[in-house]
Formats: C-alpha cells, structure tokens, sequence
C-alpha cells in the first residue's frame, strides 16, 4: 500500500513534521479521492508554533522599514514569477478551474502591492509648536503575533487580505488554513523564506477547532482574523474578545442583484452566470438570488437558460467552465437545497444534479442550477448555499425589492442593475449593505479600499484590508515633547545608513 504525503506545519522557517498522531483527509474534489493528509496539531505544537513567531518578534519589529519592504517587494516578485504553481495546487485541492485560481491569486497579489506601500501607510502626523516649546506627534506600531483563520473557498486569497498587511506592519502571523486545501499555505510560506522572510515571521500551523481555540485564547496572540460561515465568525469574535484580542470576523453572505425593468438583460444574464456559477458559487461574494422587478423576469430566465446550456462542468485542469464542489458531503448538502426548494413551491428551471460532466464519475459534481418563484420563506431563500444553485424572487416595485434586501439578515454584498443613475444613486444610499455594485455583480473592492459586510456578515469594528487593515494590525500613539537642551551629533558627510 503507497503512503500518502502528510502536509506538515511550517515552523522557525521549515516544515515541521506533526507527532499528534492526529491527520485530515485533502482530496483531489475532481476525482473524489483522498491524495494526502493533513496534520492536525495538538496543544504542544500550537505552543510551539506561537511561542517561535512571539520570540521572533522583537528583531522584526526593530528591523528598520526600508528592510521590511525589500523582503515584500522581492515576495512580489517572486509571487508574480510562480503564480502558475500554485494555481495549480489551488485546482487540485479546491476544484476550482485553473483560470479561477490564478484569478484568486492576482486579487491576493494585489494586497501585497499595497502593502510594499506601507512606510507611507505607517507614517503619523507632527505639530510642531502645538504649545509653547512642545510639539505633538503620531505613531503606529505593530500588535505582536496575530492568527489569520482562513476557509476553504479561497486558500491563497483570503490569507493575502492579511499577513501582507500585517507582516509589513512588523507584526508576526501564524496562519491556521483550511484542512480541506491547505498546501498553498506552505507553498507560501516557502516563498517567503526565499524572499528573506526571517524564520518564525510567517507560521503555518495546520489543524482543526484545536488549533482554532488555541489562537482565540493563548495570551501570547493579540490578534485575530477570520473568514468564514456566520456561526462560525461569531463564535471566533466572541472567543476571541473575551481574551481579549482584537477581532475581525467576517461571516456569511446571502447576495442579491436587484434587477430594474430598463436593465441591459444582456449584461444582466451574463453578470448573472458569472457571479452565482463561478467558482462553484463557493463565494461569500456570490450572487445567489436575482431579484426581478416585474415584467423581466420571464425574459431574464430565457437568456440565462440559454447561457447555461453552454456551460462544461468538469476538471478544472481541462479548460472547463466550472469544477465540483470541494468535499462529497459539501456537495450533497447543496444539492438537498434542490428538494427543498420543489418542496416548498419553487420551480426548478434546471436541475444541475442531471448535467453531464467533463471529469471522473467519482468527482463531486453539481452543474448549475436555477430556481423560479423561489418564496422567501424557504430555506434556499433564507440560508447561504455556498453552492452553484441561483433563486429568481419576483417583486413588483423597486421598493420592493429594496425592502426585501435590507430585511434580510446577511449584508455583505449586493447589486443593482440599471441605466437610471437616480435609481442606482438612491440604492446606493438606501441599502443596508457593506459592499454595494452598480451594473457589477461581485462588487469586491481593490486592495486599497477595504472588504467587508453589514450586519451578520461581519463582526468587529474593522475590515479586511486598505487602511483599515493598516489600523487593525497596528495601535495608534501620541507623543507630547519638549526638548530643552538639544545635543549635537557630530558631523557626518555620507548618506545615513540603516
């Protein structure tokens, strides 16, 4: 019988290898089958791996920026170079289809490149003369070790909505991934020490709830970021901040585009397809209901059966449009969304379940799927699927289809399309919504403006990336000064060194 590989913890600059005795199963999701292990910690190595990245960050913190930033500059590099890589590893534990991935890691890359801005980002204020002979000044500095928790859905993105951000700063990060994908955190972490990253500076610590509770709660972690469901965000921003971390949770989506009767139905259609089937639909920005004011609805449905008839799910490693889903048991979940969905009134357009697809009969597929007269009653309605199953809702009015979005209980994203600037000036300003598209059905915004939800899409004051990421990873300080004897430093020609 061959062994599979055991993908390790990365520790003090190296893997290190797991003795819990503890292992996750990874699967290949387009072949159905088990390809590795994953080790999970036990409390010895969680110790472990907080108290190298604590010891280590003292000399991080003291190196001068100019350092800091050549080592983000040369991961850059060296990430834009290989990103093929780990595209590659992406499909082949997530599903995703190749494209996907190397979409996912462009957005990723797009937060290192803020963050090799960070000496500008880190600068603080000066007054000078503020009283008499005091002047008044700011900084900001880092917290210590932070945890980034990452899900499933985006194993090299969302982790880069962080530890660029947060590593800059001078702090260090042990990053606990997803045990479902969880090798692009090492691949990563490789990268980085061959960027000259110091050792213990960016740790990758594999494993379960364990692992998840010892960061919420060891008194060495000042810091908490997570992504995930909604239950699962309140319980690490509860956790979390009764230990007293600062937390930034961000939680589940239920997305809706609202569709006026003088849309381009084109664009809608299109915009349709792309947002609710890519990557599976296992996006927290993912479109799953298309709220139709009334006549387009019939119309819409027509373009978008026609366009999905196009669509090839299969192996995301042959040039398909959409892969499976990541775990057999994910996978099943979504598709009993369909009977619920028949048995609570809606009609099934198309039925994904019933598709043809490009990849082994043991891969856990689920084509697209599209519901009509969905009551917003249902479960379909009301819970996030994180799968590729789109809802039709029919409303009569635009104030209808408002109410309908601001009653639900997610906020993360939501769109509008339109050719009436009023109208989508008015959305925009009566949504009770964090992240907001106009005629753009994913409205996730560039790195240096900042990602996150409303209401129970996000829990904690502060979110992902810009400069509010900035402030997350740092504290703020305020100095009063008065210097009544200046001193003399000598004479010196050359340019300062570090």
């Amino acid at each position: 019988m061959t062994t599979l590989p055991v993908v390790p913890h990365w520790i003090a600059g190296a893997e290190y290898p797991s003795n819990s005795g503890r292992t996750g199963e990874v699967f290949d999701p387009a072949l159905g089958v088990v390809t590795k292990h994953v080790a999970l910690a036990n409390a010895a190595e969680i110790e472990h791996a907080i108290s190298t990245a604590h010891d280590a960050f003292g000399e991080w913190r003291d190196t001068p920026q100019s350092k800091k930033q050549s080592v983000m500059f040369a991961f850059r590099e060296l990430l834009n170079a290989r990103k093929g890589e780990l595209a590659e590893i992406i499909t082949s534990e997530h599903g995703k289809v190749l494209s996907d991935a190397l979409g996912e890691i462009t957005r990723g890359q797009e937060v290192v490149e803020f963050a090799c801005g960070m000496p500008h980002l880190l600068k603080g204020f000066y007054t000078e003369n503020a009283s008499t002979g005091v002047d008044v000044y700011s900084t900001r500095q880092p917290l210590g070790v932070v945890g980034v928790i990452s899900p499933f859905n985006f194993p090299a993105m969302v982790p880069m909505w962080f530890f660029p951000i947060a590593i800059a700063a001078g702090n260090c990060v042990v990053l606990k991934p997803s045990e479902k994908d969880p090798s692009a955190a090492i691949w990563i972490a490789k990268l980085f020490k061959e960027a000259g990253l110091p050792d213990g500076v960016f740790t990758v610590l594999n494993g379960d709830k364990e692992a998840v509770d010892g960061l919420l709660t060891h008194p060495d972690v000042a810091a908490i970021s997570f992504v995930g469901s909604t239950p699962i965000a309140k319980y690490v921003y509860e956790t979390g901040s009764a230990h007293g971390k600062r937390v930034q949770a961000l939680g589940g989506a239920k997305n809706h585009m609202l569709v006026l009767p003088d849309a381009d139905l084109d664009l809608v259609a299109d915009s349709a397809i792309n947002a609710g089937f890519g990557s599976a639909g296992e996006r927290c920005m993912a479109i799953s209901v298309v709220v139709a004011v009334e006549p387009v609805a019939d119309a819409l449905i027509g373009k978008l059966t026609e366009r999905m008839s196009t669509l090839r799910t299969g192996d995301g490693r042959r040039g398909c449009d959409m892969g499976p889903l990541v775990t057999k048991a994910h996978r099943d979940k979504v598709a009993s969304y369909i009977d619920i969905a028949a048995a609570d009134g809606a009609t099934i357009v198309h039925d994904g379940r019933n598709d043809n697809f490009d990849g082994d009969a043991n891969g856990f597929w689920l084509g697209p799927t599209l519901l009509d007269h969905v009551p917003t009653t249902s479960k379909v309605y009301t819970e996030e699927i994180f799968g590729p199953v789109l809802s039709i809702v029919r409303v009569k009015s635009y104030d209808e289809g408002l109410n309908l979005i601001n009653s639900g209980a997610f906020g993360n994203g939501t769109a509008i399309f339109t050719n009436d600037g009023g109208a989508a000036r008015k959305f925009q300003y009566e949504v009770e919504v964090g992240m907001v598209g106009i005629n753009v059905p994913i409205p996730v915004p560039v790195a240096y403006y900042s990602f996150g939800g409303w209401k129970n899409s996000l829990f904690g004051d502060t979110k992902a990336h810009g400069i509010e990421g900035v402030h997350f990873f740092t504290r703020g300080k305020a100095i009063t000064s008065r210097w009544l004897n200046p001193s003399h430093g000598g004479i010196n020609l050359g340019f300062p060194q570090n």
